[in-house]
């Protein structure tokens, strides 16, 4: 218990660093010079001292894996150069997230640069649902050569053999099954026969891995290939809005990736900032929650190849008008989101939380936001979750997981008992079909599944902090240096900092839900906040109407840039009375 916080407004025990942790951040401090939060940030990764200077510059070179450790590595590569050679007709067959969009527009671009034009097939999320399916593939197969599946595939062994007269890669990171489709090469560090170590990449980091295959491969001929560096930015987006974990190459393909996106070379991230309204050098926050939500509006309720075609055009003014398209579906997606939401949450509710599922079905819920719903019931729950749109007698949904709990694998084994049509995924997130009148059924045992992997002994998720900061203390400086840690994301957790004792000076509601103060401490250091979302629960309510009482605030400090000048915020996510 942290600050003897046991029940925060959010209803959180706050817990602080642990002892040790403690003790590795004091010795960073004695011995690198670093600021007490940057090496609180440090220890808590299990950084050692001789290990700081490198981890808070993360180089590429040094953490790239050699591309060949994935099984069939090679082999896609050599396929995908003889298409270049002969100049064949090549297909691109993408899933219709982000993480699809980014790989196929890598290959686009890649291939461009070499001087083929590939066609891109990305299937309609209602009408063809995930994945490759026999007709799409019958159909591309009869007019290319090749077939390149990005961030699917895996277990398409129907739709792949129907592609009768092309050849077939699969560039995936989906859990695979006992077998393999009949595919020339299916490179996915996910396959069961693979040993995991790179399990952590996204299908676009998969992709880039193999264009660096196909880089030596051309080296090795005399010839040379695009420069392959100034496609990060792709491998940075998917990598935080697929919700890779940033840990290993992943932080450093984010970190250079940003570097290349503030160079805004590209039209249509370029575009798409800017319809965001993102005046700044983009963190990998902006990567997951401005620029993703908006490439995957197109797939969630609009036009399926939107995201890959913005991602992958060289016109601007084709880019500025995607972008704009782009913004007003997720305006749209944003609307139907909530009506979902606030119908699936009554009735997981009404089930209860403590479960080890938390599940929610619904007729006529749009199977686009059904995933997003999800992840806002785990975050409720705590627990995995799963919400299914159903539509003539037919369910689909989508499952998002908690740490620790691999939902992936649960919703596969589902599948193979005949519960579901169709599922599959990867540890935090899933997809699933199935037959209305199946779904309590099959929700029932996949909450068996889960339980067996504790999902029913989870509790109430208490709020970690690496410490305490008095206002005065945080400056642009110290933010930028605590920056230089990340980035933050899955499996990396931007570090969260208490502020003790300090009293509301001003408090305000600004747009329709998020909540504005001024606070500061006993010496007379001020300093703002933002918490977003704050009217949705009891934290807004409170600190509006704080009656002069002093709080604990907690949460994580951004950059603010307002006409030119910097400043330091809080990102307020919890706050309890002080002396609680």
């Amino acid at each position: 218990m942290y600050l003897g916080v046991e029940t925060s407004l959010t209803g959180r025990r706050w817990v602080g660093p642990a002892v040790e942790v403690q003790r590795a951040a004091d010795l960073i401090v004695q011995q690198k010079g670093l600021p007490g939060p940057v090496a609180q940030v440090l220890a808590r990764r299990g950084v050692a001292v001789e290990e700081a200077d490198a981890f808070l510059a993360p180089a590429l070179r040094d953490l790239l894996p050699d591309p060949r450790l994935l099984k069939d590595m090679e082999k896609a590569a050599t396929r995908v150069l003889e298409a270049v050679t002969r100049r064949e007709r090549i297909a691109i067959f993408a899933d219709y997230d982000v993480d699809g969009g980014t790989s196929a527009a890598l290959l686009l671009d890649w291939l461009r640069q070499l001087g083929l034009r590939a066609t891109l097939y990305v299937p309609d999320r209602i009408d063809e649902g995930y994945g490759p399916n026999d007709a799409a593939m019958a159909d591309l197969a009869s007019k290319h050569d090749l077939i390149v599946c990005v961030d699917c595939g895996t277990l398409s062994h129907g739709p792949i053999a129907a592609a009768v007269g092309a050849d077939v890669v699969v560039l995936d990171h989906h859990l695979g099954g006992e077998t393999l489709p009949k595919a020339v090469a299916v490179v996915n560090p996910n396959r069961q026969d693979e040993d995991g170590d790179l399990g952590h990449l996204c299908a676009a980091g998969v992709v880039f891995l193999m264009l660096v295959e196909c880089g030596r491969q051309m080296r090795a001929a005399g010839n040379t290939g695009p420069d392959l560096m100034r496609m990060l930015d792709l491998v940075a987006l998917a990598t935080v809005a697929d919700v890779a974990p940033l840990i290993g190459v992943n932080r450093a393909f984010v970190r250079q990736g940003l570097r290349v996106m503030a160079a805004r070379e590209r039209p249509g991230l370029a575009a798409l900032a800017d319809v965001a309204r993102l005046d700044t050098a983009p963190a990998a926050y902006h990567l997951g929650y401005l620029l993703g939500p908006r490439i995957n509006a197109g797939g969630r309720i609009g036009q399926a190849d939107l995201g890959a075609r913005l991602l992958a055009t060289t016109d601007p003014h084709e880019a500025a008008a995607m972008a704009e398209r782009l913004d007003l579906l997720n305006t749209e997606r944003r609307d139907i989101e909530a009506a979902v939401r606030a119908s699936a949450m009554a009735q997981a509710e009404e089930r209860g939380f403590d479960a080890p599922l938390a599940w929610a079905a619904g007729d006529g819920w749009h199977p686009g936001v059904v995933g997003i719903v999800a992840a806002r019931l785990k975050e409720a729950s705590n627990r995995p979750a799963v919400v299914i749109g159903i539509e003539d007698g037919m369910g689909k949904g989508s499952g998002r997981s908690v740490t620790g709990i691999d939902l992936g694998a649960a919703i596969q084994r589902l599948a193979a008992e005949g519960l579901l049509i169709k599922g599959g995924g990867h540890k935090m997130a899933a997809g699933l079909t199935v037959r209305a009148e199946m779904i309590p059924q099959a929700m029932e045992r996949l909450g068996v599944l889960l339980a067996k992997q504790g999902a029913d002994r989870i509790g109430v998720a208490d709020l970690r902090l690496d410490g305490t900061m008095m206002p005065g203390a945080a400056q642009v400086e110290l933010a930028e240096m605590i920056e230089q840690a990340g980035p933050y994301g899955a499996a990396a957790p931007g570090p969260r900092f208490a502020f003790a004792d300090m009293q509301i000076f001003h408090a305000k509601r600004v747009g329709e839900n998020h909540l504005k103060l001024s606070f500061g401490d006993i010496g007379g250091a001020r300093m703002d906040a933002i918490c977003f979302g704050a009217y949705d629960g009891p934290l807004g309510p409170r600190l509006e109407q704080h009656g002069g009482a002093r709080f604990h605030l907690a949460g994580r400090l951004d950059i603010n840039s307002f006409r030119g000048r910097q400043s330091v915020q809080l990102r307020l996510e919890d706050a309890a009375p002080a002396g609680s």
